[in-house]
């Protein structure tokens, strides 16, 4: 339970951030979010016009195979590093 407490205390302290981080790494914050929370990607691929959700269903993919538990690990890791900086 330890692990679920702070995953869902790192989804409050990375909305404290001072200086919002690179497409790359909310990316990165968001396919493990989500591969932590729904497991392995779900759904279709959206279309060439919608950029935004494309690039968010790649990075979501791009998780697939990685254990619930391994992906909050690690977001919770990349919160930790932002909050560092």
């Amino acid at each position: 339970m330890a692990l679920d407490d702070d995953f869902s205390a790192a989804q409050t302290r990375v909305k404290t951030l001072s200086k919002a981080p690179s497409n790359d790494t909310l990316l990165e914050l968001y396919s493990l979010y989500k591969q932590g929370t729904e497991g392995d990607v779900q759904g279709k691929r959206p279309g060439m016009l919608d950029i935004k959700g494309r690039a968010k269903y790649d990075a979501w993919e791009k998780r697939k195979g990685v254990a619930k538990d391994a992906a909050k690990q690690q977001y919770v890791a990349l919160v930790d590093g932002l909050l560092k900086k």
